[in-house]
């Protein structure tokens, strides 16, 4: 009895001296005892986000981070119908974070617990300030098109409309994260004001686009098997998705506009957090510019730290620099309330 007490007292001091955690062997006897992080994420290059992003992290607070994946819009529904999530830490588009915010499901961030958050860049900074995220990513979108294909050089989204461009063309649908700005690029082709007519102009030149068009797409990875097949000649794409589409497509080229339509990429603490020390050091993390210049050159994702530097060679398809500073930002709170009426005249005009 007397060695069965000892050997228990024991186990308990070996515990306590290690702050509770466990080696892989406890872990099996006695199950997992690292702080854990549910992050809900974007899907694209899950391998190279948990060698490069996710690992280092575990390693540094010993914890596990476990990621439920998917598209902004499907992670959203998923999160704002569960009252009783699990999910700790969601990055979401620029957009679904302000209807978040407006519904009431986040954090309200405290930046002065995110010693990263001083280094952002003004208008990640800006953002941040007024409540709307902590923005970890800028990117835009850009023409992608087969100069094989495509006999003339195109250098604007006006170009979208050029008539030889007929049954050539896709673009991103209403619900994904570019979405929205298409109607902003339509009224700017329309040469009107999108807030002086709430859109009216531009469903008008969405119509005149759609001879040009062959379908629209929910993922950009979509327009891998799409310019593959020959199915596409050109597309408007998130500059993030660039990479891995010339990859499987070499003689694809890339333009970024002189104005082009940005979107950032946020991270926000739900209000269910279970472990809101942890992520509060993931935000800090995620700010970093030693992460941040990995994932630039892993992901391709344009930094939000201002004390990030790249060449010219590294950043050619990222919103950085000029590119970054002359992109129009999408005002949700002008979106938001809109979007409703939008995606049924975008099913009216182009879906049908």
């Amino acid at each position: 009895m007397k060695k069965t007490l000892v050997l228990a007292l024991c186990a308990t001091m070996a515990l306590t001296a290690c702050g509770g955690g466990a080696s892989a062997g406890d872990s099996q006897a006695k199950g997992d005892s690292k702080q854990k992080l549910v992050l809900s994420t974007f899907g694209l290059s899950e391998d190279i986000s948990t060698e490069e992003v996710y690992a280092p992290f575990e390693q540094e607070f010993n914890c596990e981070i476990l990621t439920e994946t998917g598209g902004a819009n499907d992670r959203y529904t998923k999160l704002s119908a569960d009252s009783e999530t699990s999910i700790d830490v969601i990055e979401l588009s620029q957009a679904m974070t302000a209807k978040g915010i407006a519904e009431g499901l986040f954090e309200d961030i405290d930046l002065s617990k995110i010693e990263n958050a001083k280094d952002m860049i003004t208008a990640a900074k800006t953002m941040a300030d007024a409540g709307q995220g902590v923005a970890y990513t800028i990117n835009s979108i850009g023409i992608m098109y087969n100069p094989n294909v495509v006999d003339f050089e195109i250098k604007s989204f006006d170009d979208l409309w050029d008539s030889r461009l007929a049954g050539m063309v896709s673009i991103p649908e209403i619900t994904t994260t570019f979405g929205p700005a298409m109607v902003y690029m339509a009224s700017d082709h329309a040469g009107v004001d999108i807030k002086s007519d709430n859109g009216e102009a531009a469903f008008a030149a969405l119509a005149e686009l759609k001879p040009n068009l062959v379908k629209t797409y929910a993922k950009s990875s979509d327009l891998i098997n799409m310019f593959t097949s020959g199915e596409v000649a050109v597309a408007v794409v998130g500059d993030f998705g660039v990479p891995t589409i010339q990859q499987a497509n070499p003689d694809l080229v890339y333009v970024t506009p002189d104005v082009t339509y940005a979107n950032f990429n946020t991270i926000s603490i739900t209000k269910n957090c279970k472990n809101k020390e942890l992520a509060y050091a993931y935000l800090n993390y995620r700010l970093s510019a030693e992460l941040q210049t990995k994932t630039g050159k892993a992901l391709n994702e344009a930094p939000t730290n201002s004390k990030v530097s790249f060449t010219e060679e590294e950043s050619k398809n990222m919103t950085y620099g000029e590119k970054a500073a002359n992109a129009k930002v999408l005002d949700y709170s002008f979106v938001n309330p809109l979007l409703n009426d939008w995606i049924d005249r975008w099913n009216r005009t182009i879906n049908n």
